[in-house]
């Protein structure tokens, strides 16, 4: 488009005219450049980190020992409620699956028997440390206990 631009105005044989129109080309290309970075987005800012995705139950699960088994979770929004978590059914790709556990209230059961975990796959899970593995502390005194015995 520059160049039938600068054909035209050379072939009208008008030296000055034509010098004119070859600045004010110059002029038009450079300055939409210069004013590029006003019109990108200002809320694109490229030093914000980008925020990490949550991971469901899961996810969470998997870095444990057994697949969670024996371990406590809960959901990210939930005070004094977790999951001690009895059996997972894992389907193919791995990241998803059912879970069954027994609710905790406070740390302490409050049901005998192991339910279906509903919202398996939100992505909202948490691995509470300070509950998991109370069966640990049971074993190491139960040999304790077989030591004074004999």
């Amino acid at each position: 488009m520059a160049a039938t631009l600068m054909n035209r105005a050379i072939s009208r044989t008008e030296p000055i005219g034509a010098f004119r129109l070859s600045l004010n080309l110059l002029r038009n290309f450079s300055a939409p450049a210069a004013a590029s970075p006003s019109t990108e987005n200002p809320t694109s800012d490229p030093s914000k980190p980008k925020r990490r995705k949550k991971k469901n139950l899961i996810e969470v699960a998997q870095f444990l020992p057994n697949w969670g088994i024996g371990y406590h979770m809960a959901k990210a929004h939930w005070n004094g409620v977790s999951y001690e978590i009895t059996k997972i059914n894992l389907y193919k790709d791995g990241r998803h699956g059912k879970a069954w556990g027994i609710v905790h209230k406070d740390g302490l059961p409050a049901a005998e028997a192991p339910k279906k975990i509903s919202g398996v796959h939100k992505r909202c899970w948490k691995y509470i440390p300070n509950l998991s593995k109370t069966t640990a502390p049971a074993t190491s005194s139960a040999t304790v206990a077989e030591v004074q015995a004999a």
